[in-house]
């Protein structure tokens, strides 16, 4: 008998809403230091720091809010004040806390291929972050596999894979970044289904595979059931 399909979900900006929460808080964040260097320098030299940083903090809220604290520290050459370090560290917190809110189509799409395909979480980011907005998604009985991982690499995917008993080639990841859940899922042997989202994370941009037999784009989340349907077929 056929292995059934399993079908993975990235989370944020897939499942739910996150990046909204980077562009306003980095919004405040580029007012708060205005006295200091103007808006286009402040970005460049946060992204700059979050690139840089990568590698030492991994991904999400933790590693963004130390990014602008040594962006603060570098612009304003060490004299920023003390209390807007901690106006930092606030919003920190207030992005740790947001509430979810989860975007169209996701529940029709899940409600339809649970039971149906083997349902998995496959997300990047910071464990405690990752764990409290999916309790809180009302999403976790569905999914049989949670992964939280440092980083979506082909390696990574193909672990995930061999330690889950998937073959790949009966595998979808589902996700709107090309660039770590579609590409390196491809590499892996997998399916790779980019749903587009409103914004992307600068760090995030790749040119899409376009003419890769496996890879697949849905502007609807809801239409998810009956391509996997047709992949089964």
């Amino acid at each position: 008998m056929p292995q059934r399909w399993t079908v993975a979900f990235d989370a944020d900006d897939t499942l739910w809403h996150n990046e909204r929460f980077f562009r306003s808080t980095q919004a405040r964040f580029v007012d708060l230091l205005r006295d200091h260097a103007g808006e286009d320098h402040l970005r460049e030299r946060l992204l700059a720091a979050e690139r840089r940083n990568l590698g030492r903090y991994g991904f999400g809220v933790k590693g963004f809010v130390l990014s602008m604290i040594e962006t603060a520290i570098e612009v304003s050459e060490a004299r920023v004040p003390s209390a807007a370090i901690g106006e930092i560290m606030a919003m920190g917190r207030e992005m740790l806390a947001h509430p979810i809110e989860l975007l169209p189509g996701v529940e029709t799409a899940v409600t339809a291929l649970s039971g149906r395909a083997r349902l998995m979480l496959v997300t990047k980011g910071d464990l405690l972050d990752q764990e409290r907005k999916l309790a809180q998604s009302g999403l976790g009985d569905a999914f049989e596999a949670v992964e939280i991982v440092s980083d979506k690499t082909a390696p990574v995917y193909a672990g995930i894979f061999a330690r889950h008993g998937v073959a790949p080639d009966r595998a979808v990841m589902v996700g709107n970044s090309l660039k770590s859940d579609v590409i390196p899922v491809l590499e892996a042997g997998g399916w790779g289904v980019h749903v587009p989202f409103e914004t992307t994370w600068e760090l995030e941009h790749a040119e899409p595979p376009l003419t890769h037999p496996r890879f697949r784009r849905l502007d609807d989340l809801a239409r998810l059931p009956a391509l996997v349907e047709k992949l089964e077929a």
